[in-house]
């Protein structure tokens, strides 16, 4: 019964992750939220929008050409995926608002591999040092 509670709330979260017909020119207005040393330290923060295109972040048409270019950049990392426990550091985001007309609200952080790969996918999203 867990199981199938888990499969359906993946599930979901995956389908409000994908775009649907005719959304990518849908309004986006997200906040972004950087915790470069962890959330134990100071935040960074900035906004984004794309359509028209403006907002705090650094070249936000440059990153709004990278989201438009993939298919969900926000789905999260699959439940079964196999990862290198690689570390990648204690960098923490969160991101929300609206992307392509849907609500986002999803962390990244970059504690294995498939985590550290998800962050690089919309690293343009997080200007900090590594």
């Amino acid at each position: 019964m867990l199981a199938m509670r888990g499969l359906l709330v993946f599930a979901a979260a995956l389908v409000l992750a994908l775009p649907v017909a005719g959304a990518a020119h849908a309004r986006t207005e997200l906040r972004i939220r950087v915790w470069p040393d962890g959330t134990g330290g100071r935040s960074k923060l900035w906004a984004l929008s794309c359509g028209p295109v403006g907002g705090t972040l650094p070249r936000p048409a440059h990153a709004c050409r990278v989201l438009a270019s993939i298919r969900a950049p926000f789905a999260p990392v699959p439940s079964d995926a196999v990862c290198s426990e690689i570390y990648g550091g204690p960098q923490v985001a969160l991101v929300t608002g609206t992307f392509r007309g849907r609500r986002v609200w999803t962390w990244f952080r970059r504690r294995n591999g498939c985590e550290t790969a998800r962050w690089a996918r919309v690293h343009v999203l997080f200007p900090i040092r590594m």
